[in-house]
């Protein structure tokens, strides 16, 4: 079985208030991005493979970007232990996996590769979990995992798990994907960060309004990423790639998650033509791209 984990971005990302736990309420719009994704095949084994020692029921063997965690740590493998120990139809799998998503971007590909490995057993082993049972297993994986079972546009709150569908018209809207070769923390995006309480539910209101994306991105003042604070002055660069993405014609630029993926969206002519300060853009950053690319219909 061969699948595709997709990356995401997100639409604004307000940091509302610490929690008890540690970590933080976050408000956010998920939105997939079916073009830059990994490659993920799964297939069913009975037993031994010569070329490589069975581990635990698991062969996993990963090609594309290097990963800097042990095979153990990685997401897929920690889903298959999950999923193995909870429901005893599942059985030995081998794993070839492709890595095109970089890791510390604030894309999601790791969350996206547990939860699309989680798809897999399912319908391999036929477990007949639902959407909702499958979001519920792959939660403790990672908070942005559930979001990639549904793999729609979706209003996030809590730590990023809770998900309310949204309807989001992209059409004859072009994004931009940029990623410098620096990559940002998640403890670092975090450091020193300002909360927001005062705009809880702001974002969930706004998107009522029955407005074009681009429109309503630009007028409602909500949809800013609150990261962008503490990772801009350490990281120039970040910053700069917004600014250019601004200059060149982008209605909306962002950094996605916390970092360091900037993407801009910009507005395609009728005749699907890209503005010329965009083809100049692509030739400037055209090692950083990740991609350039108009959204297509939303999978189910």
């Amino acid at each position: 079985m061969l699948l595709y984990p997709n990356c995401k971005i997100n639409l604004g990302l307000r940091v509302i208030r610490k929690r008890e736990d540690g970590y933080h309420d976050i408000e956010t719009i998920f939105v997939p991005i079916y073009g830059l994704h990994d490659e993920l095949e799964v297939s069913i084994i009975d037993g031994m493979s010569a070329a490589s020692p069975l581990n635990g029921g698991l062969i996993f063997e990963q090609e594309g970007i290097a990963v800097d965690c042990e095979a153990e740590d990685n997401l897929i493998v920690k889903c298959y232990r999950l999923m193995k120990a909870k429901y005893p139809k599942v059985g030995n799998v081998a794993v070839r996996f492709k890595k095109n998503i970089p890791f510390g971007a604030g894309l999601g590909g790791g969350s996206s590769d547990a939860a699309h490995m989680a798809i897999a057993l399912n319908e391999l082993f036929e477990l007949g979990l639902s959407k909702e049972q499958l979001a519920a297993e792959v939660a403790v994986l990672g908070a942005d995992c559930p979001f990639f079972i549904y793999n729609r546009p979706c209003f996030a709150e809590g730590i990023g798990d809770k998900l309310s569908p949204v309807e989001l018209d992209m059409k004859g809207i072009r994004i931009v994907l940029i990623k410098p070769d620096e990559g940002v923390s998640t403890r670092e995006a975090y450091s020193g960060i300002t909360r927001h309480p005062e705009v809880a539910g702001q974002i969930k209101s706004v998107l009522c309004q029955a407005k074009p994306v681009c429109t309503l991105l630009g007028e409602a003042g909500l949809f800013v990423n609150d990261f962008e604070a503490t990772v801009f002055p350490g990281h120039p660069v970040i910053a700069a790639i917004k600014k250019r993405l601004l200059d060149a014609g982008a209605s909306y630029a962002s950094m996605s998650g916390s970092g360091s993926t900037v993407f801009g969206l910009f507005k395609d002519d009728a005749e699907g033509r890209s503005d010329a300060r965009l083809r100049m853009l692509e030739e400037e950053f055209a090692s950083m791209i990740l991609l350039n690319d108009t959204f297509g219909e939303w999978q189910s």
